[in-house]
């Protein structure tokens, strides 16, 4: 196994690596509402990926009238 003959410093390693930095990602525009989203990802506003919906998204008024149901039932 080879042997290290002058050792580098942390500070010198540290120094290096200040450069390797990490990008956000650009969010994408959805192409159906309009909003931002991750890019290759459904929309979680309107539940659409590259023009066809994939996810059945609820309303406010939407969620309130089933949770209204099911208080009726139980």
């Amino acid at each position: 196994m080879p042997k290290v003959k002058h050792r580098h410093s942390k500070m010198r390693g540290r120094k290096r690596r200040t450069h390797y930095k990490a990008t956000a990602p650009e969010p994408a525009k959805c192409s159906q509402c309009g909003k931002a989203k991750k890019s290759h990802h459904v929309c979680p506003y309107c539940g659409y990926y590259s023009g066809t919906q994939v996810k059945k998204i609820e309303t406010v008024e939407e969620k309130k009238a089933r949770k209204e149901e099911k208080n009726k039932k139980g």
